[in-house]
């Protein structure tokens, strides 16, 4: 894989998360109680024997350079191994903020020159999923494609506004040639939506980009991808295991709760995880504690926390501390977030340096859920409905009532 050159598209951040991406973008959002989503593209690299590396960076870097450090959790280091943020710049070609997906990747043909690659892969930074790239670039090659493009199975219609789908020939188990292509229409019956995965030849993938750049519009699914389908080889490949969205509150929180269970969708051990261990001190934190009060019930938890009232079917980051009497249920608690004694959090997503205030009761039964901002303090006896939103660093002066409606934001 020494000729592959990897481009991670990590630098964005999208409305429907809310509160979660306030200060961070979409791609170091944490993830199953040790992890942050970027880990998952960051380790299939790893174990397919990719490891030079550029990641595209914009909105708030700090969280996402400090994870990546210098590419070492994922063995990322040495003469021909690195992993590189590369943030938006000003100099005499360009100079302006990324204004897309394939913008982002055009401001930075010169690194992808640099090193000089047979193929270039670009990868979202957003997804869960496992896959070994050398099976998607070895049917790439075989196929002699121009453009090979990774899928996953929808419902039709269901899912059409939401992705980029393709209609894809059934010439071989793996895949096929792309026939049809529309970035996320509104009714269709295209069943195979694109997982913002991209194999290119590098130097039409320099050629697609220079033709882009004095368009209105920059991204891969609308722009490049119709426009190579006219003239080049553009195949499919079929993927059919797990893969997880990460973009909406809901599917983020369907995603990470893929976690439990005896046979968990997503098993975060057989599929060999790397993360950055001294990102959040998290190699440096005490072992777990678990008290003779606690009751716990399919949960995963970690180093640092403790835990000493009732915690069901919840996902506990490193730091989480559980009180006496206490009940966490259906719930995520990111690093060192506190739930005070007598209080309740169900549905809920607590960001990080979170306290729930003793005897508050936060969430309820049903589909929607209650997301707290990172470092807010919920006071004590308060009581929060499911769907309410809390914004970031509240302090207990902030909460004016004893009791919040569904629909309600705190700010």
């Amino acid at each position: 894989m020494a000729q592959v050159l990897a481009m991670i598209l990590a630098g964005g951040r999208v409305g429907e998360l809310d509160v979660l991406t306030f200060f961070r973008p979409k791609s170091v959002l944490p993830y199953g109680g040790l992890y942050r989503v970027i880990d998952f593209p960051m380790s299939n690299l790893m174990h397919s024997d990719i490891e030079n590396v550029g990641i595209l960076s914009q909105y708030r870097p700090f969280e996402l350079i400090s994870h990546i450090a210098n590419g070492e959790p994922w063995d990322m280091t040495g003469r021909q191994r690195r992993a590189v943020i590369l943030p938006p710049f000003q100099g005499r070609g360009s100079s302006d903020w990324y204004q897309g997906t394939a913008d982002a990747v055009y401001q930075n043909t010169d690194f992808i020159r640099m090193n000089d690659p047979e193929l270039v892969i670009v990868l979202s930074g957003d997804h869960i999923y496992r896959m070994d790239y050398r099976t998607l670039i070895e049917f790439h090659r075989e196929k002699k494609a121009d453009l090979t493009v990774a899928f996953t199975r929808v419902s039709p219609l269901k899912d059409s506004s939401r992705f980029g789908l393709a209609a894809i020939e059934d010439e071989d188990p793996r895949g096929g040639k792309v026939t049809e292509y529309r970035e996320k229409p509104k009714n269709s019956n295209l069943e195979w939506a694109s997982l913002t995965i991209y194999v290119f030849k590098t130097e039409l993938l320099i050629a697609a980009l220079n033709d882009n750049a004095t368009h209105a519009s920059h991204e891969f699914g609308r722009d490049i991808i119709p426009m190579l389908l006219k003239k080049h080889r553009v195949y499919g490949y079929k993927h059919t295991g797990y893969w997880g969205y990460t973009r909406t509150i809901e599917e983020y929180y369907r995603t990470s709760m893929d976690i439990l269970g005896y046979r968990p969708k997503v098993d975060i051990r057989s599929w060999e995880i790397r993360t950055n261990m001294a990102n959040d001190g998290i190699r440096d934190r005490k072992p777990a504690f678990v008290g003779a009060s606690a009751r716990l019930k399919d949960t995963f938890f970690y180093a640092g926390c403790s835990i000493e009232g009732t915690v069901r079917n919840s996902i506990l980051f490193p730091g989480v501390s559980v009180e006496k009497g206490a009940v966490v249920e259906d719930s995520i608690l990111f690093f060192d977030s506190t739930v005070k004694a007598g209080a309740r959090a169900k549905r809920t997503i607590a960001d990080s340096a979170c306290t729930i205030g003793a005897h508050a009761d936060v969430g309820g039964p049903g589909d929607k859920l209650t997301v707290i901002g990172m470092g807010t303090d919920v006071p004590e006896n308060v009581r929060i409905a499911g769907g309410v939103t809390v914004h970031p660093k509240l302090k207990p002066g902030a909460f004016t009532k004893p009791r919040y409606k569904a629909g309600e934001v705190i700010q």
